[in-house]
């Protein structure tokens, strides 16, 4: 059994305690007492995005994270507020099944060494680290309250994975009582760190779509392709950050949504121990109604790539899969894909290329998803397609030794 489990079952405490660190615009200053930055290698991650409206509940969050270590840490995010949030009443711990936790395993989180927290508005607050270790591939709980939330709430919607909301949960108990609500989302909270065993592992950040995000793959399973990913890595003690968010465009932002160039610096360079960023967009610039062209689109790919390479990232680039069958497929889109592939093909900027398309395709009708890995919609791979998207990664290709 690892040392988190051990502790765990000899009721060794789990103990947090955040600080803090600021994203772009609106510009926000750190709460007294927090930190800049996160430390270690960030091990699970989730884009932030705009999910409603905040109100007086408790939460109970569940992330699986990939690489295992020592001192873990949290970021809490308040990115699309218009006014400062305080959490306060906030634990970790690590989930038994459903919203119980693992016996013993549940502690108070501190806050710069205080009980509560206020995140600035547009900011992000990160966690002290945490003595002892947890396990790769493991369940967090982490839960807290939110007592005078208001306004536009900063989350990740699609979470394909089950957490739970209640008015009067108690944050601290390792049991069930009181949580009477469950959700598909992720409120406030946007990564997890720790200081791996081996510390030149680093991470691995999937800064892509709906794809990226999961779209197609089984809820609650964990079953995507970053999470494929992070099974492959495992064993190397590599951490894997989803930075997936559904309508992603490379060039111009989507729904209220930044574009992947926009949101570079808070998903990716502001994580801890990043070494590589795998690009995995495009699909839905060139599908959109002013659907751009091959020589923008693979220019936005390049812009990301010199920031990232100035950041000391590799860059694997990914190539756009078939989606002959969806909607908004026409002869002109599939034209523009072709041209976009051949381009990352050939593209001397990036460090890599996984061949996403030639993974996917269907070898008897190249503009469409292969039938056994298509989740029906003919744009989302299913769990199949998803593992073979993480199989088109070469994992020689993460440690480029910029």
């Amino acid at each position: 059994m690892s040392g988190w489990g051990r502790a765990c079952r000899a009721g060794a405490v789990l103990l947090l305690a955040l600080a803090g660190q600021a994203v772009p615009a609106p510009a926000a200053t750190p709460p007294a007492g927090a930190t800049v930055r996160g430390s270690g290698i960030v091990t699970w991650a989730a884009s932030a995005q705009r999910v409603g409206s905040g109100a007086d509940r408790s939460y109970r969050l569940i992330v699986r994270v990939s690489a295992g270590g020592s001192d873990l840490r949290v970021r809490l995010s308040n990115a699309y507020g218009d006014r400062p949030l305080t959490v306060d009443a906030a634990h970790a711990g690590l989930q038994d099944r459903g919203a119980v936790l693992r016996k013993g395993s549940d502690r108070p989180l501190t806050f710069g060494g205080a009980q509560a927290v206020t995140v600035p508005a547009g900011g992000t607050v990160w966690s002290d680290p945490i003595p002892g270790r947890v396990p790769a591939g493991a369940r967090l709980a982490v839960s807290f309250r939110t007592p005078d939330a208001r306004g536009p709430a900063t989350g990740h919607e699609m979470a394909l994975t089950t957490s739970y909301i209640g008015r009067n949960a108690d944050t601290g108990g390792d049991g069930a009582t009181g949580w009477t609500l469950t959700t598909g989302s992720w409120w406030y909270l946007d990564a997890v760190s720790v200081r791996a065993a081996r510390p030149r592992g680093g991470a691995v950040v999937a800064l892509g779509d709906s794809i990226t995000d999961g779209w197609g793959s089984t809820p609650g399973r964990d079953r995507r392709w970053p999470d494929d990913l992070a099974r492959r890595l495992r064993a190397a003690g590599v951490g894997v950050a989803n930075a997936g968010m559904s309508g992603n465009r490379v060039l111009t932002g989507n729904r209220g949504t930044p574009s992947a160039g926009q949101r570079l610096e808070r998903d990716v360079l502001s994580q801890p121990g990043v070494r590589a960023v795998i690009l995995y967009e495009g699909v839905n610039d060139l599908k959109a109604p002013d659907g751009a062209g091959a020589a923008d689109i693979v220019a936005g790919y390049r812009e990301i790539t010199k920031r990232a390479h100035a950041a000391g990232l590799c860059v694997i680039g990914a190539t756009v899969a078939p989606f002959r069958g969806w909607l908004q497929w026409d002869p002109d889109a599939e034209a523009v894909r072709r041209d976009v592939n051949h381009r990352l093909r050939t593209d001397r900027d990036l460090d890599a290329v996984a061949d996403v398309d030639r993974a996917l395709r269907d070898p008897r009708d190249p503009e469409r998803l292969r039938p056994d890995l298509d989740s029906g919609d003919h744009l989302h791979p299913d769990d199949a397609g998803m593992r073979a998207i993480a199989g088109a990664v070469d994992l020689r290709a993460l440690d480029c030794r910029r």
